[in-house]
């Protein structure tokens, strides 16, 4: 057992106006399986990268592990599968790399070439290699995304056997699968925490509904001090203004008694006072780290006609003759939420680029009425460069709706001034997302929505379609969302 010891960690992005860690102190024991959570934007990944070397910092970083970052970077994506397997774990013997991927399910990818694999496909080779890799302290960085059920089922699986990991994700099931310690960027601090996501979670929503209610009560005894303050000073005025002044009777005040009236009054005025300063200055100490759920709104059109859409026997080949899915068929009707499921490489998200409009080469009959408004969300962010402002006008919706989203899903004031290619994947995300709710349309298609979305924004389109129910057809692996958010499930195979 050894420790990491991470002491006045202060790191910062050249011509950033706020350092991402100012004074960070912390330390986790490289036996537990950790996991890293916390909003978009905050740092994960950053950190994972600042242990690994690949930036300077001040403070200091005290290991006696060896990092391991995972995803891998692919130098030469043209090559086969298996080739890119053997750059990244050289020693692997042939017949380890053909139980791994039986294991994983993707024994079909092995020999094809990684750039024409799925996004899932790729996930999966790239695990295989991480697994061959051993006696690592594993930093293991949104390995979910793009993955099927299956394999984050067997992903759980094998980090439940693992000894020391820190692993960045934002799905709530696998995280507690495989994880016995919570590591949190907060809004102003880090914290270490024993347990699940479940239950650092259930601490946390405690944690800041106590200082919620603790900050109305703070609030009203402060408004309830300022009005005695005031009585109590206007009293006090009018006493000591008193003193010049005679009775009825016609004799004369006693100004010492009237100046000693006066300054009591004064003196509890001044105590008012200082306990609404106190109160305050308390006050100031909450809802630092209160993650507050912002509503967010969608404006779904209603068609004229039902179902919107349908499928009858489709299959897409890309017009290499051999088939990437088919016999598809369903319909979508208004109001439903239809998850698509399939295992990785299965077709899904073409059956999403069809009905999209796409050109993709395809058999069967794709029933699509012309004046079906729809709007979509592919599966990556990654071409998003440039400004909020250009992005807005060249979708055609306001610059100030689209910024007013995105700072419902935790973006800062700050972010509106940089370029889109300087968000983390995240919030690339939350960009294409969030404009999509800005868009007015029958039918909303939405290919893994989720991939690099933290927990509480989740939650947040979780609440937003089951308030509005949009017609929605959408492609998602992680289950709790699933499971809240679908009506209707349709299996490609």
């Amino acid at each position: 057992m050894s420790m990491i010891r991470v002491k006045n960690l202060t790191f910062g992005y050249e011509g950033s106006y706020e350092n991402v860690f100012e004074n960070v102190n912390f330390q986790m024991d490289t036996d537990w399986k950790l996991g890293f959570t916390g909003r978009n934007g905050r740092g994960k990944t950053t950190f994972l990268k600042l242990l690994t070397g690949q930036m300077q910092y001040s403070g200091s970083i005290d290991a006696s592990v060896d990092f391991e970052y995972f995803p891998y970077s692919v130098q030469n994506p043209e090559d086969f599968a298996v080739d890119v397997i053997r750059e990244i774990a050289p020693a692997a013997e042939d017949w380890r790399i053909h139980r791994e991927l039986s294991v994983l399910g993707a024994e079909e990818a092995l020999y094809r070439p990684f750039a024409q694999l799925s996004f899932g496909e790729q996930t999966k080779i790239l695990l295989t290699a991480l697994f061959l890799r051993e006696n690592l302290f594993l930093l293991i960085d949104e390995p979910t995304n793009h993955l099927d059920e299956e394999g984050r089922r067997l992903l759980a699986s094998y980090l439940k056997k693992k000894k020391g990991f820190i692993l960045v994700s934002h799905d709530r099931a696998f995280l507690d699968g495989c994880i016995d310690h919570i590591l949190a960027i907060n809004k102003k601090n880090i914290e270490v925490q024993k347990g699940n996501f479940s239950s650092w979670y259930a601490v946390k929503e405690m944690q800041d509904n106590s200082e919620i209610a603790e900050n109305e009560r703070l609030k009203k005894d402060i408004r309830r001090l300022e009005n005695s303050a005031r009585r109590t000073s206007d009293w006090s005025d009018r006493v000591e203004s008193s003193k010049n002044g005679t009775l009825n009777s016609g004799l004369k005040q006693d100004k010492g008694y009237v100046g000693h009236k006066a300054a009591k009054m004064m003196s509890r005025s001044k105590s008012i006072e200082n306990r609404k300063i106190k109160a305050a200055e308390e006050k100031r100490q909450l809802l630092k780290n209160v993650e507050l759920q912002k509503e967010l709104k969608i404006l779904p059109l209603v068609f004229h006609s039902d179902p919107v859409a349908e499928l009858r026997n489709v299959s897409v080949d890309y017009g290499t003759g051999q088939a990437v899915c088919s016999g598809v068929s369903f319909s979508i009707r208004q109001g439903e939420r239809i998850a698509l499921k399939g295992k990785n490489g299965s077709g899904k998200s073409s059956i999403l680029k069809l009905i999209c409009g796409e050109d993709i080469s395809h058999s069967g009959e794709l029933r699509i009425n012309r004046q079906l408004i729809i709007s979509s969300v592919p599966q990556s962010g990654d071409f998003l460069k440039g400004t909020l402002r250009e992005y807005a006008r060249s979708r055609g919706i306001e610059e100030s709706l689209l910024k007013s989203g995105l700072r419902k899903m935790g973006f800062s004031r700050e972010q509106f001034d940089q370029n889109m290619e300087n968000f983390s994947s995240g919030q690339k995300k939350k960009v294409l997302i969030t404009a999509s709710l800005c868009e007015r349309a029958h039918l909303y298609v939405w290919d893994e929505p989720l991939n690099f979305i933290d927990v509480i924004s989740r939650m947040q389109i979780e609440e937003l379609l089951l308030k509005y129910r949009p017609t929605l057809l959408f492609v998602e692996h992680d289950s709790a969302f699933c499971e809240n958010i679908a009506t209707k499930t349709v299996e490609i195979r």
